[in-house]
């Protein structure tokens, strides 16, 4: 999973980054000081993890990964080259999802660079930027298929159909991801690499006055505008994260505790981006190591099976499933045979979150 982190610049998303991935990207309270995309890979907290190293005594863990990417601060006019724009949103492109920090703080000691704090606005301008791009881009796919001497081709109308409804959706001012595609439709936009077209979450980065709520009046219109499009928000203190990245694991629960909050925002930053994504993840255990997989939602056995070599799923017999859930209240492995609970599945089951598996295969 590859999330890409953008706002306006000053907002907090290089501490934001630099708290989630310890990879000290460069802060600086002045914009353009993120030039290159800065790129961190963080573990998935999961602390199933822990009770099957454990109960296993296996000789390593191996946890799912998320790569965060830190895209410098984009200003109005970006869709243009202004402030290196290009290069930003060649960076965005290459995302599976991204992470919208807004400023819903206010500081006289950190400048904003439209003078004061409406994250609407600060939404809007860089959304319009986005739309801007893929206009371009749709723009020119348009124009290379009407020169196409091969237009009697039902795939090629079907995509130029496509493009011009997706070209007067973006017209409106509309992201491409709000645009109502039926399935076939649903497949064939991905062909065109729209930025607008990937799910969005809004991180809002709140003051410390503001927790344990994390909300105030602008978490609150942000909120609104989120519902509307059907998406989600995440209300983060970035400060306070990176006062977090710097302690051990039972300080940081103290700390946590004391500021009177449940966990990391990193953590929710990640669950967010799995809901966005439709992801789940499957674990395999042994003495050798415990690993956890990342998968998509519905993703049947063998498919699954693919995800740890190709060899497993070209040779798929079955799959050994237990739920961890039931490995976790029964206290072993054989306990949950005992029980019933340990499954022979074929090749159509479909792999559920925490399933615990072993893949019988031959090849």
């Amino acid at each position: 999973m590859k999330l890409g982190i953008v706002g306006l610049p000053n907002v907090g998303k290089s501490t934001l980054f630099n708290a989630i991935t310890k990879a000290g990207a460069e802060v600086a309270n002045y914009p353009f000081c993120t030039i290159d995309p800065n790129v961190g890979i963080v573990p998935v907290p999961d602390k199933r993890l822990t009770f099957l190293l454990n109960l296993y005594n296996a000789k390593k863990v191996v946890p799912a990964t998320v790569e965060f990417v830190d895209i410098a601060g984009l200003v109005k006019g970006a869709s243009n080259g202004e402030g290196l724009g290009n290069q930003f949103l060649a960076h965005i492109r290459e995302t599976s999802a991204i992470i919208h920090v807004v400023r819903c703080f206010e500081s006289k000691n950190v400048t904003h660079v439209m003078g004061d704090v409406d994250p609407l606005r600060d939404i809007e301008i860089i959304e319009t930027e986005l739309i801007l791009a893929d206009m371009d881009s749709i723009s020119k796919r348009i124009e290379r298929l009407q020169k196409a001497t091969r237009l009697n081709d039902k795939k090629m109308l079907l995509e130029r159909e496509l493009a011009i409804k997706v070209k007067s959706h973006l017209d409106a001012g509309n992201p491409a991801r709000t645009l109502n595609l039926n399935d076939e439709e649903k497949i064939n936009i991905k062909d065109f690499f729209l930025i607008t077209a990937k799910p969005v979450v809004y991180a809002c980065n709140v003051d410390e006055s503001n927790l344990p709520s994390m909300e105030n009046k602008y978490t609150n219109l942000v909120k609104e505008k989120a519902e509307k499009e059907g998406t989600q928000t995440i209300s983060i203190c970035a400060k306070v994260e990176a006062e977090l990245s710097e302690l051990s694991e039972n300080d940081q629960e103290i700390f946590l505790k004391d500021l009177g909050l449940q966990e990391p925002g990193l953590n929710r930053l990640i669950k967010a981006g799995y809901n966005l994504l439709g992801l789940a993840t499957f674990l395999t255990a042994g003495q050798t190591e415990v690993r956890a997989w990342t998968i998509k939602k519905g993703v049947l056995a063998h498919q699954a099976a693919g995800v740890i070599h190709s060899d497993f799923e070209r040779g798929f017999i079955r799959a050994e499933v237990m739920s961890f859930n039931d490995l976790f209240r029964l206290g072993s492995q054989k306990a949950v045979k005992d029980a019933g609970l340990l499954r022979s599945e074929g090749k159509e089951y479909v792999v559920k979150d925490g399933d615990i598996i072993e893949f019988r295969f031959n090849v």
